[in-house]
């Protein structure tokens, strides 16, 4: 039997993008024949899988879904909006979410969880169901928030499914009032999350970076009225008030009542809760956000098609 080599493993990891362990599987499988071990991964689908993985996927669905005081939110993308229509990708999507809430909620610890009503775990099931299906696929990212007393809640913008849309957002709501009241409260904000994307939850979370950079632009365009710098000083902090209203989701104008604070609209649903209520964290996933998307000339791929420079 031929001594399968490091060497040999990674030469065919190149060739074929497969993973390490399915290469070394390949050639024991071949007898360390390298085109046989090619076409021995092509069947099984791996090689065909990996294959397209340099693709960009930036289609897809975001899911959200509810446990017990907690919540998770997971992107899933493909390449195509027409494969996220998918019955069977919609339905890998929605298992991905309740994996998600048997883990700590992280991308990491959901591929590596075992998939529901089968042997193998998340990140091998989608590799299996890219050859199945013919296009990339990944689970690009989840989160989970939790509470000690309280509820998570989610909502969907742009659904397409029950659970399964463009957008999800959890709100982690705080307390030992009423779940139903808190639930419908806190869908409300994540609402508000999903319509004015803050960049916080408070003053004190927001990157330090991106304070200093808003402090410097407006400290520059302070300058340049002319007056003192301790009037300058004044007009920066005033300026930094308004930049906090606008993207810390405390202090923003709920848009279910504009005439509060989403802070304000808090403290005055506590009769409903009957007990008060904080809201701990909050996440908003938007479909492809981030991913810096492939352009294409249209009418260049048709002439090449046609064999026309």
């Amino acid at each position: 039997m031929t001594t399968i080599s490091a060497s040999m493993v990674k030469d065919l990891r190149e060739k074929t993008g497969a993973g390490m362990m399915d290469c070394k599987t390949a050639l024991a499988e071949t007898n360390g024949d390298m085109e046989a071990a090619i076409d021995w991964l092509r069947a099984k689908g791996i090689a065909k899988a990996d294959k397209k993985s340099g693709r960009t996927a930036a289609e897809g669905l975001v899911v959200v879904a509810a446990g017990d005081k907690k919540g998770v939110v997971a992107e899933v993308n493909s390449e195509t909006d027409f494969v996220a229509r998918n019955d069977a990708f919609q339905e890998i999507v929605r298992n991905v979410a309740q994996v998600a809430l048997t883990t700590d909620g992280s991308a990491e610890a959901t591929a590596a969880a075992g998939y529901p009503g089968g042997e193998k775990n998340v990140a091998d099931t989608i590799k299996d169901a890219v050859a199945t299906i013919g296009e990339n696929m990944s689970l690009r990212r989840s989160a989970m928030l939790q509470v000690s007393e309280g509820v998570v809640a989610t909502y969907i913008h742009n659904q397409v499914a029950d659970g399964l849309g463009k957008l999800g957002v959890l709100v982690a709501m705080e307390s030992t009032g009423d779940k139903a009241a808190l639930t419908a409260f806190g869908r409300q904000v994540a609402m508000h999350v999903a319509a004015t994307n803050p960049l916080a939850l408070t003053d004190g979370e927001i990157d330090q970076t991106t304070v200093d950079r808003e402090k410097a632009v407006f400290s520059e365009q302070a300058r340049q009225s002319g007056k003192p710098e301790s009037i300058i000083e004044k007009m920066v902090e005033g300026r930094m008030r308004k930049f906090y209203e606008e993207v810390v989701l405390l202090k923003q104008n709920f848009v279910i009542n504009p005439d509060l604070t989403v802070e304000k609209a808090l403290e005055a649903a506590a009769k409903d809760f009957g007990a008060p209520a904080k809201i701990t964290g909050f996440v908003r996933f938007a479909l492809g956000e981030g991913i810096e998307r492939e352009q294409s000339d249209f009418a260049a791929e048709v002439a090449a098609a046609a064999g026309k420079k």
